[in-house]
Formats: C-alpha cells, sequence, structure tokens
C-alpha cells in the first residue's frame, strides 16, 4: 500500500524529531519513521542518562565529605532510569501523534529516490529527511568482540555497577564516566591513547581538569595503547603498551568510548543516489545530498555530534526541503560541554587556533582569585579564557567551572551576535555569582580599548 507525505523523515532522535515538529509549524503532512523508540540516543543512552548519573555521582560526591558509606548503585541506576522516562514521556508515539505527526515504528529502506519501504508498505515523500544517528565505534583491538564489553547504549540497563570497570577513551563520554562511576563507589582505570584526555579541548584546561580526576581517585593511564583484550571470568584483562613497554589491567568490565560511527548500513543508500563516506552521509551547504530529494541532519552527517547540533541542522534542513527561502549551514559560532565537575565548556576557536589564524590577539583570563563566589566553595576550581581580536569581538572562550556549559551561553550570545567584549562593562551581573566575571571581563576590554584610541593615545602623551 502506497502513503504520500510531503516530509519523511528516517529516525526519531533529537534532529529527527526537530525537523518533525518544525514541519508540522510550516503546515506539512509529516512522517516519522524510527526502527526503535522515539528519543534516539541523546534520550535513552546519551545526553539524558549520562546527566542523570553524573548529578547522582555529585550527590553522593558531596554527602562523603560530611559521612562515610557506600552507595546503593542499584537504587542511582533506578534513578537514572527515572530521569530517562521523564524525558520520554514528551516524546512518545502518542505525543508526536497529538501534534499532528503521522508515526510507525519500522526499519526504512529507499526503494527510489523519494519512495521508502517499511515492511511491507511504501510511503512517498516530496521531500525526505535522514537523521538517523550514529552508534558506538567498536576498535578492532585483539579479543574485544570475545568479551562482554559495555557501551553507552547498554551501561544504563546494567541493574548494578560492577566493583571495577576499564574504560577505553579519554573523551567526553569516557572522562564523565570515568568521574561519575569512580564516585559511585567503581574502581576506575581510564586507558587513553593520546598523550591527554580530552585533546580536542583547550589542552592547558584539559590537564587541570586531569588532575582533579586523579586526586578523585580515578586510574588514568594516558598515553597509553589498547593492545588485547581477554575473557578471564569473571575478570577481563587487558594488555596494554605505554612508550614501547607492556602493561597489564585487570576489571570486572570493560565500557568502550573511543568514538562514534554513522548509522547508514541498511538504508539502501545506493538505490536513491545518495553518496556517503566512512564519516557519514555526504551533504552540501544546505544539508541537500547528492539526491536533490533528500537531505540529512545529526550525527549520520557531522561534523559536530552534539544532540543541539542535530536540532540546528534539522531547522536548517526543514526550511530548505519545504520552502523557496535558502539557508546555509554555519559552523564558526559552535559551542559544546563535557558535564564533569567541573563542567569544561568551549565555544569558537582555543587560544592555540587564534594565534594561528589572527596576528593579533588578546586573551581575558580569570581563575578563582578574581572571583568572590569561587572563593565561597572550597577547592573550587575556575578557570576562564576569553579570546578577544584587536577590535575586542570575541573569538573564543573556555571555561572550565560549575556551571560552565550555562555560563558559556552569555558569550556565545554575544559572539553569535558581534557584540564586542567591553559592551558588558555596562551590563550588570548579581553579586556574588560566576556570571559576574564576564561583568570584570567587559571592563577590562573597555579600557583596553578606549587606551587603543589614537585620540587618547595623543592626549596622555601630551600630558606627559
Amino acid at each position: 500500500m502506497d502513503f504520500n507525505y510531503d516530509l519523511i523523515v528516517v529516525g526519531a532522535g533529537a534532529g529527527g524529531l526537530t525537523a518533525s515538529i518544525s514541519a508540522r509549524g510550516f503546515g506539512k503532512s509529516v512522517l516519522l519513521i524510527e526502527k526503535d523508540k522515539p528519543g534516539g540516543e541523546c534520550t535513552w543512552s546519551g545526553c539524558v542518562p549520562s546527566k542523570g548519573l553524573i548529578n547522582i555521582a555529585k550527590e553522593v560526591h558531596c554527602a562523603r565529605k560530611y559521612a562515610d558509606f557506600t552507595p546503593d548503585t542499584r537504587k542511582a541506576l533506578e534513578g537514572v532510569r527515572d530521569v530517562v522516562a521523564r524525558v520520554y514521556a514528551h516524546e512518545t508515539p502518542e505525543v508526536l501523534e497529538e501534534q499532528g505527526i503521522n508515526y510507525i515504528q519500522g526499519e526504512a529502506k529507499f526503494v527510489d529516490k523519494n519512495t521508502l519501504s517499511v515492511g511491507e508498505n511504501t510511503f512517498k515523500g516530496k521531500s525526505v529527511i535522514i537523521a538517523t544517528g550514529s552508534s558506538p565505534f567498536i576498535p578492532p583491538i585483539e579479543g574485544l568482540d570475545k568479551v562482554p564489553y559495555l557501551t553507552n547504549e547498554n551501561l544504563f540497563t546494567l541493574e548494578e555497577l560492577p566493583k571495577s570497570m576499564i574504560i577505553l577513551g579519554g573523551g567526553a563520554i569516557g572522562v564523565e564516566m570515568a568521574q561519575a562511576l569512580n564516585r559511585l563507589g567503581v574502581e576506575v582505570h581510564l586507558v587513553e591513547m593520546m598523550e591527554n584526555i580530552l585533546f580536542r579541548e583547550d589542552q592547558e584546561l584539559a590537564t587541570i581538569l586531569r588532575k582533579r580526576l586523579i586526586e578523585e581517585g580515578v586510574n588514568l593511564h594516558i598515553g597509553t595503547k589498547a593492545v588485547k583484550v581477554e575473557d578471564l571470568s569473571p575478570k577481563i584483562r587487558l594488555t596494554t603498551e605505554k612508550d614501547g613497554e607492556p602493561g597489564v589491567i585487570t576489571g570486572d568490565s570493560i565500557l568502550v568510548a573511543v568514538g562514534r560511527k554513522a548509522n547508514v548500513e541498511g538504508l539502501n543508500l545506493e538505490e536513491a543516489g545518495i553518496e556517503y563516506t566512512p564519516k557519514g552521509i555526504v551533504v552540501d551547504k544546505h544539508l541537500q545530498t547528492t539526491n536533490s530529494k533528500v537531505y540529512a541532519v545529526g550525527d549520520v552527517v557531522g561534523p559536530y555530534q552534539f544532540s543541539h547540533m542535530a536540532n540546528y541542522q534539522g531547522i536548517v534542513a526543514v526550511q530548505n526541503a519545504l520552502t523557496p527561502l535558502r539557508k546555509s549551514v554555519d559552523y564558526t559560532h559552535v559551542t559544546w560541554c563535557t558535564f564533569t565537575e567541573p563542567e569544561l565548556a568551549s565555544a569558537g576557536m582555543d587560544e592555540e587556533t587564534a594565534r594561528r589564524e589572527h596576528s593579533d590577539i588578546q586573551v581575558y583570563r580569570y581563575t578563582a582569585e578574581d572571583l568572590d563566589r569561587a572563593k565561597t566553595k572550597a577547592g573550587d576550581i575556575f578557570e576562564v579564557k576569553i579570546i578577544c581580536d584587536s577590535k575586542k569581538h570575541i573569538l573564543g572562550c573556555q571555561i572550565l567551572a560549575d556551571r560552565a556549559g550555562e555560563l558559556i551561553s552569555e558569550v556565545q550570545a554575544m559572539k553569535v551576535n558581534g557584540v564586542s567584549l567591553d559592551k558588558l562593562a555596562g551590563v550588570i551581573h548579581p553579586y556574588p555569582s560566576y556570571g559576574e566575571i564576564f561583568n570584570k571581563a567587559g571592563k577590562k576590554a573597555y579600557v583596553d580599548k578606549l587606551l587603543a584610541n589614537p585620540v587618547v593615545h595623543f592626549i596622555q602623551n601630551i600630558k606627559k
């Protein structure tokens, strides 16, 4: 049986949900196809459950400062699943149907350029958006496929946490889980082949965070290659190599968090004339694939695998697919956050990149010693870098602090709208607050800009 729609969306994760809801806002008929459940990786195995676990671990960590106890990890994981359920309640098929979105569960395959089959039914769309997301990349480590390894897809389905865990990968997922699990009483060994954790971040701030993890008891194996995995039930043994020397780490479980791969398998993209590479589906600046009727968004496209990026791309793709107003994606103003404690948030260029691409920059740097609010919390880490050009326009910002993910948004709003840092000199912030640091930075930038003014410089020379 054939069905026709203005838009067919394949994948009900962040990008797919945003695209579907946006299309309904234009009054278009929408079919949303999902092989599992709405919400995607973010709701079920990514952003939502991980932040739930992180929050619970933070509560345990704070309580342990005043009492010695062993946390009940069964209850902790139940709490994580409760968090997922609360979020999913707003994404169920029933909720989607109430918004006028036709939803079906099943695996979609292209039959031709704009027709897809799900089971025995076929569906034709004037336009199609692919939003199938990504899956954990499993590295070709000898013996890994012979052990019951964990990924973010099954970690949160555990009934209780193991006593010890080896984590492969020092990116955002690996680092977040290393800290959270350690705080919940798991002996954690984090293995990273690069010379530092979070190698895409500002390395000075990443090093400060690394020291905090070590202080809390996380066993870090940096510059270490995972060579071989062996099942020694009930233990798992990992053979490593560092600087040419072999090593051995044992644990009750192993978590793989070394990256993601685009979900393109099973879509029959060749039949629709859609090109793809190992990195994902090929799109142009309008998120249009090599098939003019089909667009793609989110992790299956990249270049940034964030839920907020998928949301942004979903809106752009819908506008381009359903209206004559063409819009190009702009990755100049991308922001992200690693939700450790302290959080590490970034927007735009880091200092190293800015110095490489601009001849004249100024870095406004602040620490906990510059902020009264940070001094009220013993041991609080507070590090801020705001990188500006010669006219005080913001090139980038990195924050390592409590609630950095929220703080970065003020800088991001200014950066996107071309507002120079000195304008913050006249913005009153609450005292004492972490956000007050931006007022301090604004005042310093204002004075620097004033002193650089030729007229002011001339008058100063006369007075001398």
